[in-house]
This record gives C-alpha cells, structure tokens and sequence, in this order.
C-alpha cells in the first residue's frame, strides 16, 4: 500500500527574519514526522507581496536532513526555462533526492504576470513550451529548440540530477491535466472535491496514455488550507488570512478548508484518501507557529490511519 505523505507549509514570515525560528521550526517539523516542507512563489503578488520559492526551497533544503522540499507551486511561465533548469539542477545537487519540482501557471494576479514581461492570455502556452524544456535539460538532453516563445540552440545543462528531479503540476484545468500527464511525474490538485480530485487524476494518466507514458511512477497530490484552534476562533483567522491574500471573499473556498482539532481536519480530508489521494500539502493558521506544526503532525497521523482502513 502507497504510504500517506504529508507536507507543512511554513509561514512565509519565518524567512524573512533571520531570527532562528525558521531553522527551529523546519527542525521541529522533521522531528514530528512531518514528510515535506512546502513552499510558495510568487514574484508581485497583489500590489508587491512575493517570495522567491526556488530560494525558500534551497533554505529549506539546507535547513533539513530528511524531508522532501517541494515548490507548490513555482510560477515558471514567469522565467526563461534555461535558468530555471540550472538553478532546479544546482538544488538537486545540494539536497540529492530530497526536491520536488512543482510548477503551475498563476494568474490569479494578472498584473504579478504582466509585470514580468507576460502577456497573462499566453501564459499556458508558454508553461507547455517551457515546461517541456525544462524536463529535456534535466534530463540531461541537449535541447535545440524554435518555438512561440523561446529559441534554444543546442543548449545543455550539466550534470543532470541523480536521481531525477519530480515535476508535479498544479492546476484545475483541462489544460493542466492534460499538462501533467504529458510532462508531469503527478499533479498537485487545489480547490476541489473528493469526487473532482479522483476524476481529474483519471484525465491527468489517460492524457499520459493517450502520449505514450505507460511508466510514470505516479503521486498525485492535494494542498489544502487548514485552520486550526477551536471552530470558530480558527474560521475567523484562516478566513481573515486567505481573505487578504487572494483578495475574494472567504466563503468561495470555504468548502475546501477544513477547520477545527487536527482530527476536524483528518476527518474532513479522509474522503480524498478513500478517493485514492496519498500525498497532502498542508497550508496551516493557528495561533502559533509551534500549534501549526503539532496540528500537521497529528493530521498526518490521522490519515495514515484512515489509509490503512481503506480497502
């Protein structure tokens, strides 16, 4: 049986201060059991928010000794895929089997895109197109290539990670399931029902059938919002949170954010393992840095044991 793998994600203030509650908490985090550090990207997010997550990654890489470190996800439309594949091959190196590439579209800020010089209407063509040269140079290909968007000649990135570098891809769309069976190693769903999950990964493995991949090693995951702390304490802070970040109304994600106890938030994602989700990413709002890291902790506890119960 698959084994349940849960990720945390720090809150991003952590690496802004260099204080030693980031490297206490990453600690921390490990020593609980917790299977994957996740991280964020964003360039200019609503009026200039943003974090780098290749760079959060590498931190949290260096901070860590077991725990995969997993963008989720990384905006690469945004960047030229010949950077990327160096910088993703140059943190591979530092953290050998321990990097996970996950990469997605944005847009939920049309202006963070055309502040990098992207027309937001181009932004899943260019994900293909780079996308698919980023997989070629980590693979250690030499890749010569004229597209919509970028000229590549006989361009090579060496060494090529050992072991390979995973890339999950993100996104409800047709065009990201389609994405992630032709050029992903899984997909990282958001914003989605039980029921919805498992029928997006039927898409995403036909799409990969349907191209020819027959030996993909699958991990299909889940993020998800969590609010942790007594029920109504704990929707005010998450709702007041993701209020402000995403700049919409809490109750258009209320469904999909579960909150309460640990095992609330157990209970509320059991439905995505019995639909066959292995792998969760946990975004958490507690009271404190050190509650959020007991609370996933404990999530994840919880719903290795409802893995086991599933038939």
């Amino acid at each position: 049986m698959t084994p349940v793998t849960v990720g945390y994600r720090p809150p991003y203030e952590l690496f802004d201060v260099a204080d030693g509650r980031l490297a206490a908490t990453l600690r921390r985090a490990e020593a609980q059991g917790i299977d994957r550090i996740c991280v964020g990207d964003h360039v200019s997010f609503h009026g200039g928010r943003g974090f780098d997550g290749l760079i959060h990654a590498t931190a949290a890489s260096a901070l860590t000794e077991r725990m995969i470190v997993q963008t989720a996800v990384y905006l690469l439309p945004l960047r030229h895929p010949v950077p990327v594949a160096r910088q993703v091959a140059s943190l591979a190196a530092l953290a050998p089997g321990r990097f996970s590439f996950g990469v997605g579209v944005g847009g939920d800020d049309r202006a963070e895109v055309a502040a990098c010089g992207v027309d937001p209407s181009t932004r899943g063509r260019r994900m293909d197109e780079s996308l698919a040269a980023v997989r070629a140079l980590l693979a250690g290909r030499t890749v010569t290539h004229a597209g919509e968007f970028f000229a590549l000649d006989d361009v090579r990135v060496q060494p090529a990670p050992t072991p390979p570098v995973p890339i999950v891809v993100g996104g409800r769309s047709r065009a990201a399931l389609r994405r992630a069976g032709t050029l992903g190693d899984g997909w990282l769903g958001v914003w989605v029902t039980p029921e919805r999950w498992a029928a997006s990964v039927g898409e995403v493995e036909a799409a990969a059938a349907a191209a020819g991949r027959t030996d993909v090693s699958w991990r299909h995951g889940l993020q998800v919002w969590c609010g942790f702390g007594s029920h109504g304490a704990a929707r005010a802070a998450v709702a007041a949170v993701m209020a402000d970040l995403y700049r919409v109304p809490f109750e258009r994600f209320e469904r999909y954010v579960p909150v309460g106890s640990p095992a609330d938030a157990a209970a509320a994602l059991a439905p995505y393992v019995a639909a066959g989700c292995r792998d969760f990413n946990v975004v958490p709002v507690a009271s404190s840095v050190d509650e959020s890291v007991a609370a996933v902790a404990e999530v994840r506890t919880l719903l290795a044991a409802a893995a086991e119960s599933v038939i």
